[in-house]
């Protein structure tokens, strides 16, 4: 089993998604061993206990630096004895290069795009969805990856698009992205992760189907 840790920071609607997933059997040989917020606040730990699964805060707003924060996130995880991370709504710019490193390709993240398209700084939130409406794009999606510093350049996972419609708002394209696209490739990815069907070669990622 591949001791998991999830990391949060909000609503925690990923984290169920994989919950769910894991319940019904499509995430296999994986020990789901921790949920960490970076909020202490964050409905994501409600649900987290709700599941019977250890629940914690490594409070991003008590250390005086970002670096201090990964040094006790990092001291966490290895208490821990963590072998998968996985970013569940989690701001992967609070991650720096000691912990990415430390984990490298054992961080796995959900972009509500298709990487490389819209990954930029300012394409975040509300934003993003906008964006992709304002260019007048017909496809988007979200992408699962390994966590790198590069968001462009990250080894990609999974992908998944689904049509823009005509008639969407930045509100109606964010919840079809989540619904129909991260749900379903991020549980996925973790069960690739955990059953060893995943190697990485440059910036490629070759899943075994056998």
């Amino acid at each position: 089993m591949v001791r998991t840790a999830i990391l949060v920071s909000g609503g925690g609607t990923n984290l169920q998604a994989i919950l769910a997933a894991k319940l019904f059997g499509e995430i296999q040989n994986c020990d789901i061993v921790a949920v960490i917020s970076s909020n202490q606040d964050a409905y994501a730990l409600d649900r987290a206990r709700a599941a019977g699964i250890d629940a914690s805060v490594v409070d991003v707003t008590t250390f005086p630096t970002k670096r201090t924060f990964n040094t006790g996130l990092m001291q966490k995880l290895g208490d821990l004895d963590v072998e998968l991370v996985v970013l569940a709504g989690f701001p992967q710019d609070l991650l720096q290069r000691p912990i990415i490193k430390e984990y490298e390709n054992r961080i796995i993240s959900v972009h509500p795009s298709l990487i490389p398209s819209f990954c930029g700084p300012d394409c975040q939130g509300a934003e993003l969805y906008q964006a992709v409406i304002d260019h007048g794009i017909k496809v988007t999606g979200a992408t699962v990856h390994f966590v790198t510093e590069e968001l462009e350049t990250a080894p990609i996972i999974l992908q998944k698009a689904i049509d823009v419609l005509q008639d969407d708002t930045a509100k109606s394209l964010a919840r079809r992205v989540m619904e129909q696209a991260e749900w379903e490739i991020l549980p996925r990815a973790i069960d690739l992760f955990c059953r060893g069907k995943l190697r990485v070669e440059g910036r490629r990622v070759l899943i075994d189907e056998a």
